[in-house]
Order: C-alpha cells, then sequence, then structure tokens
C-alpha cells in the first residue's frame, strides 16, 4: 500500500531493549478533502531512510499494516495496530498530470495580424 502527503513531522531515532531494537516515526498529512495526519514508523534498518527528508516536503510512503495480539495480566486479549513503512521518496511538487505537456506562455506565441479569412477558406462548401 502506499499513502502521499506531506511531512508534518519526523521524531528522532529511538533505540529500545537490549537488543538494540530502534524506531523512527513520521507523521504524514494526506492531501484530500478532510486531511488525515498518520503516523508511519520506520524500524531498524529502515530509520535511515529519513536522514535526506524534512517537514513540509511531499512524499509517497510505501507502507505495510501490522497488527498483534497481547493478553494482559487480566487476562484479557487486546489488539494492537502499527503502520510501518518500508520505502519513502520525494513527489515532484511541479510534476506534470498525465502525459500532457505544459503549455507555454503567452509571451512564447507572436499575434497574427496578416490573417486574411477569405485567403484561408478551406472548407468543403
Amino acid at each position: 500500500m502506499e499513502i502521499q502527503g506531506k511531512i508534518k513531522m519526523i521524531d528522532e531515532t529511538k533505540t529500545f531493549g537490549t537488543n538494540g531494537f530502534r524506531k523512527r516515526e513520521l507523521v504524514i498529512t494526506t492531501e484530500e478533502q478532510y486531511p488525515q495526519h498518520i503516523m508511519v514508523e520506520f524500524v531498524q534498518d529502515k530509520t535511515n531512510l529519513l536522514d535526506n527528508y524534512q517537514e513540509g516536503e511531499s512524499v509517497k510512503i510505501s507502507i505495510n499494516l501490522r497488527g498483534r495480539e497481547w493478553t494482559n495480566p487480566q487476562g484479557e486479549i487486546k489488539y494492537f495496530n502499527s503502520i510501518q513503512g518500508w520505502r519513502i521518496e520525494k513527489l515532484q511538487a511541479d510534476a506534470p498530470n498525465g502525459d500532457i505537456p505544459p503549455v507555454p506562455p503567452m509571451e512564447a506565441f507572436e499575434p497574427a495580424n496578416d490573417l486574411n479569412e477569405e485567403d484561408h477558406d478551406d472548407l468543403p462548401f
């Protein structure tokens, strides 16, 4: 799956436990009618992917949804979800939509001052 939006926040890398588990969190704000602030975590060697990104940049993040089950000390079963990023790439701010080439500015065109409609009438009737 993928999500797109602007980076709202990038946290520092944090290390947990004695085995050196590393995690880094990023919040992305989607650009839709009702923007969502989605926290994505990057773990282990993927934490380094965020080194070249800054808040405010438009990005596309490839994600995996993760879920786990946990039984608390009272014997109740709880479920937790997380969103893990595994790839991130910058989006071009001025990328053209589809295969449509950009239109040159009006100054690039010369006015047609010597147009005589009678000379250019090639209609068959």
